[in-house]
């Protein structure tokens, strides 16, 4: 192997290792917090409130990442940007679960999947610091 493709695979390699603990991160959070909000009573019901439900889950996402994120000294905006990820995927969904096209359930799905593909997006766009090449 060349010393450039040794490089290049290192790249991916840190690429791919903080996409994984950005998942891991969000996941804690989304856990962490949730645990956290049923010891102290606070519940919001999937079925009755997917909105809300929706919302306050994304936002136990969010701080998993960016104390994560901070921890690993990302800046603010990169910051900031992988936790608007966690609240795009409903903007064009939350009208369609109001109006009745989709019910709660599409919308977890739908805006979980697409959560993946858009932290990827984020990532790609600021490729050499999620490739540790800058902090």
């Amino acid at each position: 192997m060349t010393t450039t493709s040794t490089n290049t695979g290192r790249r991916w390699g840190r690429f791919a290792l903080h996409y994984v603990e950005m998942i891991v991160a969000m996941f804690v959070g989304m856990l962490a917090l949730g645990m956290l909000e049923s010891a102290v009573g606070l519940s919001v019901s999937h079925d009755r409130q997917p909105d809300l439900a929706y919302l306050l889950m994304a936002v136990n996402m969010s701080v998993g990442m960016a104390a994560w994120m901070r921890f690993r000294r990302h800046g603010w905006a990169s910051t900031l940007e992988m936790c608007a990820v966690m609240f795009l995927p409903v903007v064009p969904l939350f009208p369609l679960l109001w109006l009745g096209v989709i019910d709660g359930g599409v919308l977890m799905i739908v805006a979980h999947v697409a959560m993946f593909p858009l932290m990827l997006a984020a990532m790609a766009r600021r490729l050499d610091e999620y490739a540790g090449c800058a902090h």
